[in-house]
C-alpha cells in the first residue's frame, strides 16, 4: 500500500486533486480511497487531503501519518514543519515552487524530489492560481506510479469543454516541466 498526503490552501483544488487521482488509479485496476481534512473551511485556509492505493482492497480509513509521498500545492507552505512529519525513508516530495530549493532544509528521509512552478503554469494556462491539474502532472512525472493518460482521462471526466481542455494542458505542462532530483 502507498500513502499520499496533500497540503494546500482552500481554493487550490487540493481535495479535488486527490479525488481525480482515485479515479485514475481505478482506471489502472488499483484500489484507492481519498478523503480531506479541513481546519477552517474557507478560501486560503490550510487544507490536507489523504490518498491510499494498493493492488488489494483497502480497509484503513484514518489520516496518513507516515506518507510515502507528500504533495505541496502552495509554495508558501514549504517552510511549514507539518509537511515533513512522518515521512517514510525514501519518500517522494513534490513541491510547487518557482524558486530554487537549494536553501530549503529537506529531511534526509526524502529520496526523490519533484519541483514545478505550478502557480506560474496555472496563471499562464488557466488565468487562475488553482494548481491541482498542474500538480497532478507533476505527481505522475515524479512518482511513476501511474500513467499520464489515466490522469488525463480522469481530468476530462471532471471538466468539460474549454475548461477541460485548459486543465488537460495544465496537467501535460506540469508533467513536462517538472524537475526531478534523486536525493538518495
Amino acid at each position: 500500500m502507498k500513502e499520499i498526503r496533500f497540503h494546500g490552501r482552500g481554493g487550490q483544488g487540493t481535495v479535488l486533486a486527490s479525488v481525480i487521482l482515485v479515479r485514475a488509479f481505478a482506471k489502472e485496476k488499483k484500489y484507492s480511497s481519498a478523503f480531506p481534512y479541513f481546519g477552517f473551511e474557507r478560501r486560503g485556509a490550510p487544507v490536507s487531503a489523504f490518498l491510499r492505493f494498493d493492488d488489494y482492497p483497502l480497509r484503513e480509513k484514518t489520516q496518513i501519518y507516515s506518507p510515502d509521498c507528500v504533495v505541496v500545492m502552495d509554495p508558501a507552505l514549504k517552510k511549514s514543519p507539518e509537511i515533513f512529519e512522518g515521512l517514510k525513508e525514501g519518500a517522494i516530495f513534490i513541491l510547487s515552487t518557482r524558486k530554487s530549493v537549494d536553501g530549503l532544509k529537506l529531511p534526509s528521509s526524502i529520496g526523490r524530489l519533484g519541483c514545478v512552478d505550478a502557480i506560474g503554469i496555472s496563471l499562464e494556462i488557466l488565468k487562475s492560481p488553482i494548481t491541482n491539474s498542474c500538480m497532478l502532472g507533476a505527481f505522475v512525472a515524479t512518482t511513476g506510479w501511474l500513467n499520464l493518460d489515466s490522469v488525463l482521462e480522469s481530468i476530462s471526466e471532471t471538466w468539460a469543454g474549454e475548461m477541460g481542455e485548459k486543465n488537460l494542458k495544465a496537467a501535460r505542462t506540469g508533467y513536462e516541466r517538472t524537475k526531478i532530483s534523486v536525493l538518495r
